[in-house]
């Protein structure tokens, strides 16, 4: 049981705070760009920018020979994926594009907040995930957090882009936890597939609708936001959800815009405000409830048969054929378990608590 003491933090939280760290630096970038470009196509930019880069590396993983480690796409994944497109990618910002449009910049920021709200509420009610006291007070900390960083003196406006911006977190709330069912798939094929699938929807609407393409180099520095902001963010996030659980990765996802605040005092000059200090402070209490968080029982292991990237670990005890390279991909069978150690709702620990 020692070898699980501390290994339930690793990989899944760095993960989900690296894909946070991406996301929220790319919310700076991009507000450099929003005055040289339609926002209908930069949405669409920084989508194809994650789609045209991700699916780059995988050219040149293939290319030079590097072996395939993760599980491929399957025929059955693919209504999820198609789900997770529409939700994640199409739906949402759309929703939140006309949202924006009309209600004022100051409910939509704290609107958006409720991305997180809505990720951890479908992970819990609907697919019936594990979450404790703890977790809802870390969750709730960073989310107080996160609205008083967005807090701009008004509260929410209760009009059509309200509720345009509400259905904007739904549907990625609808995404992220879908996202889940795909997560034991190549997370670079999944989110170049729907990066592609999103910028080339956007960039079609945007242009119909009368935007202008902007010059190369905005193009450009959209495009490489895109890529580290969206598409590694959004690899780093699904390698999160394998060890870590959709309600627990969104929360740490939610640290995000404080993030994005902090790296706007240097590349904005802005000033060290109360109002950041306190977010911190709550942002940072949520954090450790959340990193302290030790979840073990004794628990049972039902047989389970899938596929994924997985080393020989204590849940990874079946012969091969010949040498093995770990980590490494193959379909494989899970007996019967019982045994007791820290871990997270991850692809393994799906169980529910009375």
């Amino acid at each position: 049981m020692s070898q699980f003491s501390t290994s339930h933090l690793w990989p899944g939280v760095p993960l989900a705070l690296g894909s946070a760290l991406l996301f929220g630096a790319s919310a700076p970038v991009t507000k450099l760009l929003v005055g040289s470009i339609d926002p209908w196509l930069l949405a669409g930019v920084l989508y194809l920018g994650a789609g045209l880069g991700l699916g780059a590396i995988q050219f040149i993983r293939a290319t030079i020979g590097l072996g395939h480690k993760e599980a491929p796409i399957r025929r059955a994944d693919l209504p999820w994926l198609a789900a997770v497109v529409l939700f994640g990618g199409v739906i949402g910002p759309l929703m939140l594009v006309f949202g924006l449009s009309l209600t004022s910049a100051a409910s939509g920021s704290l609107l958006l907040n409720l991305e997180g709200l809505m990720t951890m509420g479908i992970a819990w009610l609907v697919f019936r995930e594990n979450v404790d006291r703890r977790l809802l007070l870390g969750a709730g900390a960073i989310l107080a957090g996160a609205v008083v960083l967005s807090w701009q003196g008004r509260g929410a406006s209760l009009d059509m882009g309200s509720f345009l911006i509400a259905g904007a977190c739904l549907a990625w709330g609808i995404d992220n936890n879908l996202t889940r069912r795909l997560s034991s798939a190549d997370p670079f094929q999944i989110a170049t597939i729907k990066g592609l699938a999103a910028g080339i929807t956007n960039l079609l609407l945007a242009i119909l609708l009368g935007a202008k393409l902007p010059s190369v180099g905005i193009v450009a520095a959209g495009g490489l936001a895109g890529f580290l902001g969206i598409g590694v963010s959004l690899v780093m996030f699904m390698l999160a959800l394998r060890h870590l659980g959709t309600a627990r990765t969104g929360a740490y996802f939610s640290l995000a815009p404080f993030i994005g605040a902090l790296l706007s005092l240097v590349i904005f000059k802005d000033a060290l405000t109360v109002q950041l200090v306190i977010a911190g402070a709550l942002m940072a209490v949520g954090l450790w409830l959340h990193v302290s968080e030790r979840h073990e029982h004794q628990h049972t292991h039902e047989a389970l048969e899938h596929e994924h990237a997985h080393v020989h670990d204590a849940h990874h005890q079946h012969p091969h054929e010949g040498p093995v390279i770990e980590p490494h991909s193959h379909r494989h069978r899970h007996e019967p378990l019982t045994h007791a150690h820290a871990h997270y709702p991850d692809l393994h620990h799906r169980h529910r608590h009375g």
